[in-house]
């Protein structure tokens, strides 16, 4: 992977979570509910907003609006044979489980099989995207 194992990762963060000053959430959290969980991150960082401005963090949070921005839909990768720059979209539908229309049945079973092998010392109760599988 370019940027390491996305296991790695994962597990990394998700072993922080009783750390004071740390909040874990999820995508799927974000998509069940969006605004509650704006003002979560505000109440974590002790910065409420005003219904107007909850309204407008709400707004463009949102899937379709970041999709449509540049700024949050877009990675740069250079090239090093030509030195060309290439725009890449990061953003694609913003649906939970949407990799069973990706993976084939074979790559479906092999992920399942490193997940249980790379997870299976966790708390099952952190994966919020297990009801997609």
């Amino acid at each position: 992977m370019t940027w390491g194992s996305w296991f790695d990762h994962t597990i990394g963060w998700l072993t922080r979570r009783d750390t004071a000053n740390f909040l874990l959430m999820s995508y799927e959290e974000l998509q069940r509910d969006l605004r509650g969980n704006i003002q979560k991150v505000c109440q974590f960082l002790g910065k409420p907003l005003s219904p107007e401005q909850l309204d407008a963090a709400v707004q463009h949070s949102s899937f379709s609006a970041m999709k449509e921005n540049a700024m949050s839909n877009c990675i740069m990768l250079r090239n090093p044979e030509d030195d060309t720059v290439h725009n890449i979209p990061l953003l694609r539908k913003g649906t939970c489980g949407d990799w069973k229309n990706v993976f084939t049945v074979a790559q479906s079973e092999a992920f399942d099989t490193v997940c249980q092998e790379k997870l299976s010392r966790l708390d099952p109760g952190l994966f919020p995207w297990s009801e997609y599988c």
